[in-house]
């Protein structure tokens, strides 16, 4: 809860053991629930061109059992006590998370302990070929036959260059997970599953100290891993305008506007995250007020920063209304973007703006998953579980000049403008004879 400064405080303890694991330690008691969350410094970035999909792979392999661990009990332990268990993958990290009653903390403590230290010891040519196919399975269900559900890998591999460890899917591609042997994805485990890759944080109703003695023993006896070297991607410019259509099935038309930009570590993160929401997302912001309220031309808009840990993307998205064309659209928004790098936005817009930073920001500390997740992040980003401090004072902070600097730097002639049309309609693309065709592999 805000303190009486306006500042945010999470009371944490954090230490290291001697295999490298990281610990933190958040005590709650406003509820006799505990969450545990072990988040693996490790994602799609981490993977090689022909080696992609192994970090989320490793996600729905890690709840098929381990040593000890016979598949189904994981389950028992965390939903069958009124808990529950998930995990996700992203460019950059893999996490997997429990919620339970406070007295079964000692189990979760132990199933996580047991598949990094003894997953593969489970792990046999069946079990990963049956996960390999459910994960193939997924992409075919959330990418290929989605409605608009190839455009994130459409950008990624336009906006960065063949090779930057940002320009592929997190899902991965299909040829690279039939190609992928047992073996590949056991000596990527090896390497990135690893006690000094990881960051263990427990948050809510349990006894700090009883909770140390679990954890020395249950994780203590894990060995530390080999060195990571780790990505270093470069920023990324475009130095013109690339105009892609594609031809999906899809009902409606609907428009993706891209810019390079920046990751979370960089200054301008916290402006350009402000930014898009003063160009979208509430009734009184600029894109939504005029396109979807006033002129009612779109059926939605939205723009936001996608930040990865080290680049990210400007991101405008709009579907329009019947009667409505992308070319339209486009026009309207550019309009309006240069009005903002012309004049600012005005003190009333970015306090609305920092109000509702600040609202999302409280709220996603009301669980105790959501202070884990927020402690885990900076320990692993930052090497601070208390960033968040920093964050929020540097949200706060943010000045008109500093949005409009953002806008003028970043929102560009060098982007992507992405068409996505029915089938058989590629005149209703914006700008229609500038736009270059796009099919499933991509521009690269």
């Amino acid at each position: 809860m805000p303190a009486a400064t306006g500042t945010i405080n999470i009371p944490f303890q954090h230490y290291q053991l001697a295999n490298g694991l990281q610990v933190i330690l958040a005590e709650d008691h406003a509820t006799p629930t505990v969450a545990v969350d072990i988040m693996y410094h490790v994602g799609s970035k981490n993977e090689q061109v022909g080696r992609t999909g192994f970090a989320h792979l490793f996600e729905h392999v890690m709840f098929t059992g381990s040593g000890h661990v016979p598949y189904g009990l994981h389950d028992r332990l965390t939903e069958g006590v009124g808990g529950g268990n998930n995990g996700s993958t992203s460019n950059d990290v893999t996490t997997y998370f429990e919620t339970v009653p406070s007295n079964y903390l000692e189990a979760q403590l132990w199933l996580e302990s047991d598949r990094m230290g003894w997953l593969l010891d489970a792990l046999d040519t069946a079990k990963y070929n049956a996960q390999r196919d459910i994960v193939k399975n997924e992409r075919r269900q959330s990418v290929d036959n989605q409605p608009y559900g190839r455009v994130g890998e459409i950008l990624a591999r336009t906006v960065y260059p063949k090779g930057h460890p940002y320009s592929w899917p997190v899902i991965g591609s299909m040829a690279d997970l039939s190609a992928a042997s047992v073996e590949d994805v056991k000596n990527f485990f090896r390497l990135n599953y690893a006690p000094n890759n990881a960051v263990l944080t427990i948050a809510g109703d349990f006894d700090p100290a009883q909770a140390r003695t679990w954890v020395s023993k249950y994780f203590s006896e894990i060995p530390q891993g080999r060195p990571i070297v780790r990505p270093n991607p470069a920023p990324v410019t475009l130095s013109a305008e690339t105009r892609l259509v594609l031809e999906d099935r899809v009902t409606v038309p609907r428009l993706y506007l891209d810019w390079p930009a920046v990751g979370m570590k960089h200054a301008d993160y916290y402006a350009l995250d402000l930014l898009g929401t003063i160009l979208a997302g509430p009734r009184t912001a600029r894109l939504t007020k005029a396109l979807v309220y006033d002129e009612q031309s779109a059926a939605s808009v939205s723009a936001y920063l996608d930040a990865n840990e080290d680049v990210g993307d400007f991101d405008v998205v709009l579907t329009p209304r019947p009667g409505h064309t992308l070319t339209e659209l486009e026009a309207a928004t550019d309009s309006i973007i240069a009005r903002l790098k012309r004049d600012g936005p005005t003190a009333d817009e970015l306090q609305r703006a920092r109000a509702g930073q600040q609202l999302q920001f409280v709220q996603g500390l009301e669980s105790n998953l959501g202070k884990a997740f927020q402690l885990a992040y900076g320990q692993v980003f930052h090497n601070d579980a208390g960033h968040y401090r920093i964050d929020y004072e540097r949200t706060q902070a943010v000045a008109e000049a500093d949005i409009k600097r953002v806008a003028n730097r970043y929102l560009t002639g060098g982007r992507v403008v992405l068409s996505v049309v029915p089938q058989g309609r590629k005149a209703d693309a914006a700008k229609p004879d500038s736009s270059v065709p796009v099919g499933v592999g991509g521009v690269q």
